[in-house]
């Protein structure tokens, strides 16, 4: 636990900076190297960092794809990575049937999803800081991210009871879950008070509250998607790159699920 507060003490500020001050090339900088950091995690969790030609096609989408995201137009160039991502990896699979270079549909699975759906998914990152206001709505995900999982977790230390997932995640408990979520709300309405207050936006509380609701569920079934990878592949972290909190994946899994989601809350409902 120490040596999970003092890397949160030194990398959360410095996401802060790159996030808030920074230009949006460096976002997406950044949502590339965790992008390509995730799909060589997730190849290396499902068994398939073996087949190193996979890897690189999936890591050089990763990379590609946040790029596609912020250069545009209306998504062409992510269409494009992604359709040459998916002739090189079925290609591959149909010249190597049947040969001791054959890849398996976990394989191809694990390709695609690592090199096109992660990074597509934590692209919606880099589209949000594209935003007017962008450096404000960048923020969202990764509050509701880090406060839901900071909450259901002590939330789950001191009152949970009831485990409801014991097979997929045995110490997540149904208190710690509606603890968690209860904390993202209360941190989203937090946010909009200092945003009204420092920056003198007109804020809309009952959209931040949504915000904090949807996203903390979503965020739940994140963090219980990617902990189903792992009890099937039988792994208990995706890495040891971030010291006291795994790998990029086991911080970052309900990332991914949560920024799509609450970049389609803020395109519908923008909070200000």
């Amino acid at each position: 636990m120490k040596t999970r507060i003092i890397v949160a003490v030194v990398c959360v500020p410095l996401l802060f900076v790159i996030l808030f001050f920074l230009p949006a090339i460096s976002v997406t900088i950044l949502i590339s190297a965790i992008a390509a950091v995730g799909s060589y995690e997730l190849f290396r969790a499902t068994g398939s960092a073996g087949v190193r030609r996979l890897c690189v096609y999936a890591a050089v989408s990763a990379v590609a794809i946040p790029f596609a995201v912020q250069l545009g137009p209306e998504d062409l160039i992510f269409r494009a990575v992604l359709f040459l991502l998916l002739a090189v990896v079925f290609g591959d699979a149909v010249l190597s049937y049947k040969t001791d270079r054959k890849i398996t549909l976990v394989q191809l699975t694990a390709a695609v999803f690592g090199g096109a759906v992660i990074p597509y998914f934590l692209s919606a990152i880099v589209s949000l800081k594209l935003f007017e206001n962008g450096r404000y709505f960048v923020l969202i995900p990764f509050i509701i991210a880090f406060i839901t999982d900071g909450g259901a977790y002590f939330t789950g230390v001191f009152f949970g009871k009831h485990h409801p997932f014991p097979n997929v995640s045995p110490k997540k408990t149904a208190e710690g879950c509606i603890g968690g979520i209860l904390t993202g709300v209360a941190a989203m309405v937090v946010y909009g008070v200092i945003l009204h207050l420092a920056a003198g936006l007109n804020v809309s509380f009952w959209a931040l509250a949504a915000y904090g609701l949807v996203g903390g569920v979503v965020t739940e079934l994140g963090d219980l998607a990617f902990s189903l990878v792992k009890r099937e592949f039988s792994i208990k972290d995706y890495g040891n790159l971030i010291p006291g909190h795994g790998g990029v994946l086991d911080r970052f899994d309900s990332m991914i699920f949560a920024a799509p989601v609450l970049y389609l809350l803020v395109v519908l409902f923008p909070a200000f």
